[in-house]
Formats: C-alpha cells, structure tokens, sequence
C-alpha cells in the first residue's frame, strides 16, 4: 500500500478531538519519524535469550506500507492541497460531514442538511436568529472594534444595552480593554465565536470598507444572518460610491465618532436616546 496524504489526513481529523491546525499535522510526522528512529536502539536493548519477545514492527510496515515512503517533511502547501481534495471529494459523494477550515484550524462537521437530526439526537433547541438590531450592533462593533458603547450609539442613533447584552451572551462580542478617554469606558471587539459565526479565520478577513462599499458589506454580513439589509448610515462606515456614482452619505453620527477617537474625547448625546427593546424586540 503507497503512502496517501489524503488517507492519513482523514483518519487524523477524524480521531482528533478538536479542529487541527497545519502545524498540528506536522508535528504528528516529525513524532512518526522520530519514532522510527529511535527503533534500532530498540531492538539492541533486548535481550537475546528472551525468544519470546517480539520486537514490534513500525506500524506501516506491518500494513505493507514501507516507513521510507512517508515524507519527512510534509508542507502547508502539500496540506492545504490535501484539504481541498478531501472537501471536494465529500461535497461530490454528498456526505453527511463536510471539511471546513475555522480560525483555528481543520474540523470535520454535519452537513446543514441533517442538521435536524443532530439537534434531536442531543435534545438541543434550533439555533436563534440574530434580530435587526442585534445584527446592526454586531457589524459595527466588528468594523470599528475596538470601541465604546457611546460611539456606537453615535453610529446607530439608539441605546444598545439589549443588544449588546445579548450579544455577549452569545458570546458574539467580548469586553477587550478600557478606552484612554475620561472614565476609563470599557471598549468592546468580537470574539471566536464570531469567527466561526460568519465563517472566517481572522478579523482581518472581514470585507475592507476600502474595497467594498457600505452596502456590499451589508449584503456579505446578512449572507450569514439571513436578515434584512443594514442601511448604510447606520454602519456608520467611510464614504464611499453610489451604484449610480453619487456620494455615499454617512451619518452626522459617525463623523462625531470620528473625531472623538482622534481628539481622545467622546461627547454624550444631548437628545435622549431610544432604547432598542421600544424599536425592536430582541
């Protein structure tokens, strides 16, 4: 039996106990090798008149696998071409798994289509939905993280305290530090679990507000949410174009959260503001 990458990286995902990262794997074939070489020494230690010990075979070559076709290096680029093929190999046979890539590293998962049975077989309640104003808070908390509870009051022109709260108890946002402003505020940013919520490895995948416009970034967010898009003042992003060429306008909101971070002050509101559970429950 030739040595396959694929097989070996299958039957690691599968007994692992955790998502594996690149160097994960490759610090299993620098133990193999290690192993292997550490045999020799092995069976001089053994005592001759001992017929009957048995000196175990390296465990490949016992499955008619020679240990020499096992590469002593095995590249992020060898497992990364791995991973593509065992992903697309169990999306053509339609398996009931699929191989997805988390920021922190390879998971075999359910496919969504029996995720249903999933849920029955552990009792566990459907997933909730983000609502609008959950989700609107979230987005600017991923875009202008790390931030104040006041600026992104600013940007949305209500209070957060429900969403934010159910944000977090979601684990969806998480405290990160205190601003350098009067009163030391507590500064909010996203969390893991946000990771694996929109399918990313790292915040920095997020779509650029250079590269998209406010309203192509709506429509990458809601993908995730299956919710109705953000307007674009709300997002309180920098300016951009129009589909039909005009100025994207942004809020007078934003601006004010603009120059409260450069100045190091965040001025308060002179209008009350609306709570989210009297605009919307959450």
């Amino acid at each position: 039996m030739a040595f396959s990458l694929d097989r070996v990286l299958k039957a690691l995902l599968f007994g692992a106990s955790g998502p594996l990262s690149t160097k994960d794997i490759q610090k299993v074939f620098s133990k193999f090798h290690e192993q292997i070489e550490l045999l020799p020494e092995m069976e001089v230690a053994i005592p001759e008149e001992d017929e009957e010990t048995n000196v175990e075979q390296p465990f490949l070559e016992a499955e008619g696998m020679p240990t020499s076709d096992v590469p002593s290096l095995v590249t992020a680029g060898q497992i990364r071409e791995s991973i593509d093929r065992i992903s697309a190999e169990l999306k053509e046979r339609d398996e009931v798994y699929r191989l997805v890539e988390r920021h922190d590293g390879f998971v075999f998962v359910t496919s969504p289509t029996v995720g249903e049975w999933i849920r029955l077989l552990r009792d566990e309640p459907r997933p909730l939905k983000l609502t609008q104003s959950a989700l609107e808070t979230l987005a600017v908390i991923a875009y202008r993280q790390p931030v104040v509870r006041s600026e992104v009051e600013k940007i949305r022109g209500v209070s957060i305290d429900s969403a934010l709260s159910r944000l977090m108890e979601r684990d969806l946002v998480q405290i990160v530090g205190r601003a350098e402003l009067p009163g030391r505020p507590i500064q909010y940013g996203t969390s893991e679990a946000f990771l694996e919520f929109v399918g990313l490895r790292t915040v920095e995948e997020l779509p650029s507000s250079d590269v998209l416009s406010p309203r192509q970034i709506d429509e990458w967010l809601h993908e995730v949410s299956n919710q109705r898009h953000v307007t674009e003042t709300e997002m309180g992003l920098p300016e951009g174009e129009r589909a039909d060429g005009s100025a994207e306008e942004v809020s007078g909101e934003s601006d004010i959260a603009g120059e409260s971070r450069e100045t190091g002050e965040v001025e308060k509101l002179e209008q009350p503001l609306e709570d989210d559970a009297d605009r919307e429950a959450i």
